[in-house]
């Protein structure tokens, strides 16, 4: 079972081969939204969109929005759209919990999270029952401990089970179907120009939105940067090489600072090689789950997506090494979405059916055997564990309808792109590929580990919200410190 193909939900992508023109658009224009308080001063409603934009009159979904009012009425730009990646994040989500992050842009914009088609409450992707996902989170395939044939059926059998439980929008969860839609958002929102705030997957949501309505932008801050020119297994490699990076940056911060717990009593790395033997023979139970090998795993990785989550990722380290694995299977569950109430959100099921409408990925499981030695050698711990992350879309029932290579946007606003050179899931070298691609593009860098910068650096953070406050650039060449290791 290919779980573990969501632990990149911050970093997949791919981009289109759709004519830019906006087809048929004009006939499915909303004419505004009818906003409801939804709680804690937020204001919720949806905007009505085409199922299938190439037959726009025959059926629609309804995309699900939530606005938070600029803090100053006399002094309101607009809108301000958000996505936080994935793909498969909630942006519904992510005002609700994260807002006060976005508090600065608040005084001046609206803040309006949308969830994207098949994401959260806009016509959801479903897959499996909650009993089903408790089953299958506890494992993923390995190419030493998982036979063949039961890799290939359950690949199957994943497909088949989306595309049997997630209704009409199965087929159209498509990031060129999702940027048209926020072209309509824009239009019920009353903004003449779009301005939007992408992380990660959101980046390449942003970059489409750019190369297909290049006039409607605005403003376009894309943090954590995709390239959609780079196919997915040299993506995954990279990646993988990434957060073995970042792993290394975990250790050598947990031997020299006094304050990583995971450091105080022997070398953090061979502790770690040491607690996954063990839970590969012994799980350890926590109340009525279990901490697995592989959801360890899953756990690291999650905790080394930013230097802020260190600390806590060596607590739960140091407290899985005395037989308490809670804290370490809540990361776990975290990341694949599991509230406490034992039910799920969606996201990595609607990570998986975007990911497969929008990129071709190898059709033959040799290929995927083939990437092995490559993988290992990029990371002996995350390497063989990710190795056949994208066998589920070989198996799709739907054909992709992206296709790999650069996107443009010829008469759009200059665009802001950042990039972190230590980022684990989106490379630094896609950031400084997109700034070649996309002609106008300014690039700020970071540097240092973790993903996402405006949460990792308030010099890259100012920059960006000076940029969507009166669209002042930073001069090309600028580098901003982490404010973490």
């Amino acid at each position: 079972m290919t779980i573990l193909v969501a632990i990149l939900a911050t970093a997949c992508n791919s981009t289109s081969s759709a004519n830019p023109s906006a087809t048929n658009v004009a006939n499915s224009s909303p004419s505004g939204v009818t906003w409801k308080a939804c709680g804690s001063g937020l204001e919720c409603g949806t905007v009505p969109v085409p199922l299938h934009y190439a037959h726009s009159a025959d059926a629609s979904i309804a995309i699900a929005l939530i606005r938070k009012p600029a803090i100053s009425t006399s002094r309101r730009i607009g809108s301000l759209l958000l996505n936080p990646g994935g793909p498969g994040v909630s942006g519904i989500d992510l005002i609700r919990r994260d807002a006060g992050y976005f508090a600065d842009l608040n005084t001046r914009f609206d803040l309006v999270g949308f969830d994207p088609r098949g994401v959260g409450e806009s016509s959801p992707v479903h897959c499996y029952s909650r009993r089903t996902l408790d089953l299958l989170m506890t494992t993923a395939p390995h190419p030493e401990r998982t036979p063949r044939e039961e890799l290939i059926n359950a690949e199957k059998s994943l497909a088949l089970g989306c595309q049997r439980n997630s209704g009409k929008v199965f087929g159209f969860a498509d990031t060129v179907s999702a940027a048209r839609d926020m072209d309509l958002i824009r239009i019920a929102l009353g903004d003449d120009r779009l301005t939007y705030f992408g992380f990660s997957y959101g980046t390449f949501l942003g970059e489409t939105y750019a190369h297909l309505f290049p006039t409607h932008v605005r403003a376009l801050a894309l943090d954590a940067v995709m390239d959609p020119a780079v196919n997915a297994t040299d993506q995954l490699l990279a990646q993988v090489a990434g957060f073995e990076t970042n792993l290394q940056g975990f250790f050598a911060y947990c031997r020299t600072r006094s304050g990583c717990v995971y450091g105080v009593t022997g070398d953090p790395a061979a502790k770690l090689t040491a607690l996954l033997k063990r839970l590969e023979r012994d799980p350890i139970p926590v109340g009525g789950g279990t901490l697995t090998r592989s959801l360890a795993t899953t756990a690291v990785m999650w905790g080394l997506y930013t230097p802020r989550y260190w600390d806590r990722l060596a607590a739960a380290l140091n407290a899985a090494e005395v037989d308490d694995g809670g804290a370490l299977l809540g990361i776990a569950e975290e990341f694949y979405g599991r509230r406490p109430d034992g039910s799920y959100t969606n996201e990595w099921k609607a990570n998986l059916a975007i990911n497969c409408l929008d990129r071709p990925v190898p059709s033959d499981i040799a290929a995927y055997d083939r990437l092995g030695p490559a993988l290992a050698r990029a990371s002996p711990l995350f390497g063989p564990e990710l190795q056949y992350s994208y066998l589920a879309c070989a198996y799709w029932p739907v054909k992709p309808t992206g296709a790999v290579g650069p996107l443009t946007a010829d008469g759009a606003a200059p665009i802001l792109l950042v990039g972190g050179t230590k980022d684990p899931a989106t490379p630094y070298r896609d950031a400084q590929a997109v700034n070649k691609e996309l002609a106008g593009s300014v690039l700020l860098t970071r540097k240092g580990y973790g993903h996402v910068s405006f949460l990792l650096s308030d010099c890259a953070r100012t920059a960006e919200e000076a940029y969507l406050f009166d669209l002042t650039l930073p001069a090309p060449g600028t580098v901003c410190e982490s404010d973490y290791p």
